[in-house]
Order: C-alpha cells, then structure tokens, then sequence
C-alpha cells in the first residue's frame, strides 16, 4: 500500500486523449478524494492522540489499582495482626485469670484447712479440759465427802465423848 497524502492526489496530473476522462470530473474528483484523505488523516491523528491519552490514563489507573491492592493487603494484614494480637492477649488474660482463681481457691482451701485444724485442736483442748475439770470436780466431792466423814466422825466422838463425860 502506498501511502498517498492530500497534497499527492492533488499534484497528481493525468494525461488526457481525445476520448480521455473529462478533466473537470478527474479534478473534482480528486479534490473530493483529497479533502476525504486530508480529513481522514486529521481524524487519524486525532484519534491517535486520544488513543495514547487513555493509555496514559490507563496506566495511571493501573499504577493507582496495584496501589490500592498493595494498600488493602497491607491493611488486610494489620488486621489480621491485630486481631492475632487481640487473640493472644485475650488467651493471656484468660490464661492469667484462671491461675489467679487457682491461687485464690488454693489459698481458700488452706485457709479452711487450716480453720478445720483450730476447730480439731480446740475441741481437743475442751475435752482436755472437760476431763480435766471432770477430774477436778470429782476430788473436790471426794474431798467433801472425805471431810463429811470426818466431821461426822468428829461429830460422833463429840457426841460420845460428851456422852461419855456425862455419864461419868
């Protein structure tokens, strides 16, 4: 293919004979044809022109897209950290919540152990001293009862002896 330019088809001269093309119809022609051809390459250039603008604009919206998806992986990964984070710290939380229900449970049932034991050892002590005292209370009536005898006695040879006296 040849490339033909307006001013081409226009400086184009044909050879006339007799029974030859009407000049004034190949020139018309040719003027038509080369105002089409000129109007052609203007819109060509013209749409050559849009055409590497969009392409321009294409890139600079590709440019922004892998942009956007470097910047939502990024922000898909700070959540996913966060919420890794918030996962740990919670099973921490938990974590330390139950030792420290451990402890207090632990130190809970010592504590009851160890008020088990005082209530073992003062019942201990009070029957110690039930039998202590029972002990206690029992000499004392033996010892009453010892001088209740005694007296009785006394009494008795008092009596006798001031029976005796008085007989005599």
């Amino acid at each position: 293919m040849i490339d033909i330019s307006k001013i081409d088809i226009l400086n184009q001269k044909f050879s006339t004979s007799f029974f030859g093309y009407n000049k004034t119809e190949v020139d018309l022609f040719l003027q038509e044809l080369a105002n089409s051809m000129g109007q052609l390459a203007e819109e060509n250039e013209d749409l050559q022109k849009q055409v590497e603008t969009l392409s321009k604009t294409l890139e600079e919206y590709k440019g922004r897209e892998v942009l956007l998806q470097n910047t939502l992986m990024t922000t898909q990964k700070m959540v996913d950290d966060i919420k890794a984070n918030a996962n740990q710290e919670a099973k921490n939380i938990v974590e330390e919540a139950r030792i420290q229900a451990e402890k207090i449970l632990r130190q809970a049932h010592e504590r009851v152990e160890r008020i088990q034991e005082d209530i073992r050892e003062l019942e201990r002590q009070r029957q110690h001293f039930e039998v202590k005292l029972k002990a206690l209370i029992e000499s004392h009536l033996k010892l009453l009862e010892s001088n209740a005898v005694n007296s009785e006695s006394s009494e008795g040879e008092g009596v006798e002896g001031l029976k005796a006296k008085g007989e005599g």
